[in-house]
């Protein structure tokens, strides 16, 4: 696992009526401090890969669909610089996904319906000074092979 990177396995509560789960509680120390909740939504197939952060950590959960999510250790001062992890996230396993400023993540919507994301950071989006770096999907330094393999 990448240093500095969360997950948090989520328990749903059942009932006849449904489920109730907690997403972040401000006594888990997923999160320094909160900054905006985000939600967005990607049909199958898309790719959203890559970016990183300096200044913000997120906070990932995909309430809906699933997702293949890749995350790339970019800090040269961390033990796991240059390693790269693989998540399943989504209605298939339920967690939330802490993702330290300086890696970089994307992901790929897996399956034949959208993934919904909902994601907490913290800082707010500044879109005149936006902590946003991007590097391609298919940069061959990190080198990720995004296709699914026939096993």
């Amino acid at each position: 696992m990448i240093e500095g990177v969360k997950t948090k396995k989520l328990f749903k509560h059942c009932d006849d009526r449904g489920f109730f789960a907690e997403l972040v509680r401000d006594d888990e120390a997923l999160l320094e401090r909160f900054g905006q909740a985000s939600w967005s939504m990607s049909y199958p197939g898309v790719i959203k890969a890559f970016h990183y952060h300096e200044e913000q950590d997120d906070l990932w959960f995909f309430p809906s669909g699933n997702a293949q999510v890749v995350l790339h250790d970019l800090r040269k001062k961390a033990e796991t610089y240059g390693e790269t992890d693989v998540y399943y996230m989504g209605e298939e396993n339920p967690i939330v996904l802490l993702i330290p400023k300086g890696v970089a993540h994307g992901y790929r919507v897996l399956g034949q319906k959208p993934a919904t994301i909902i994601y907490f950071t913290t800082q707010s989006y500044y879109p005149k000074k936006p902590d946003e770096k991007r590097i391609p999907w298919d940069d061959p330094i990190i080198g990720f092979d995004w296709e699914t393999k026939n096993r």
